[in-house]
């Protein structure tokens, strides 16, 4: 089962306050806008791939708290992406100074900006053509580093500006390369979790 897309006319776009105050009101859902205005319904994950995002969480943010280089930030973190769209990945980070540059009111709002860094573990509700673009979206928006991981296939996609996809089969670790400096995730956890 893929994300449900609710088709909403084309008068009715949502404002950045529109889509918050429809967020607020249904936190129950996980909601996503595409940048050409679709309402994006995600669904929730079940337990294994509720339990791999955890250990991933665990991983980043005792690597952060260590190396105080940014903040790090969970799938209920909403970006609003330069072309429009607001989308929330798995498990994403920006650096202390581009947080710093945010003003109070844009920290408690969607960040007004792409992640340096952002995950997306595929579950088996996954549409994977859907999460590809969702990672192309990302660096065309300015990510520096994107992990798209296929825990049941054991297979990582890595997503870089201006290269090509990586992909590597059963590795063993992922390296944080230089925006997340020192930053090593032991795909143990991920690939044999559960």
């Amino acid at each position: 089962m893929s994300a449900l897309i609710l088709q909403l006319p084309p008068s009715l776009k949502l404002t950045d306050e529109e889509f918050e105050q429809l967020v607020a009101v249904n936190q129950e859902l996980r909601l996503e806008l595409d940048a050409q205005g679709e309402l994006i319904i995600m669904s929730p994950t079940g337990g294994e791939t509720g339990n791999r995002n955890f250990e991933f969480y665990i991983d980043l943010g005792i690597w952060n708290r260590k190396n105080n280089l940014g903040k790090a930030f969970d799938s209920s973190t909403g970006f609003k992406l330069p072309n429009g769209a607001t989308r929330s990945p798995d498990a994403s980070w920006i650096t202390i100074e581009r947080w710093e540059r945010l003003t109070p009111q844009q920290r408690k709002k969607f960040l007004p900006l792409c992640p340096d860094f952002a995950v997306e573990l595929v579950s088996e509700s996954d549409d994977i053509e859907d999460t590809q673009a969702k990672m192309r979206e990302y660096i065309e928006n300015g990510l520096r580093l994107g992990w798209l991981i296929h825990p049941q296939e054991k297979r990582v996609e890595i997503y870089r500006p201006h290269v090509a996809v990586e992909v590597l089969n059963s590795p063993k670790s992922l390296s944080g390369e230089d925006v997340l400096p020192g930053f090593v995730l032991d795909l143990e956890r991920i690939f044999g979790c559960c």
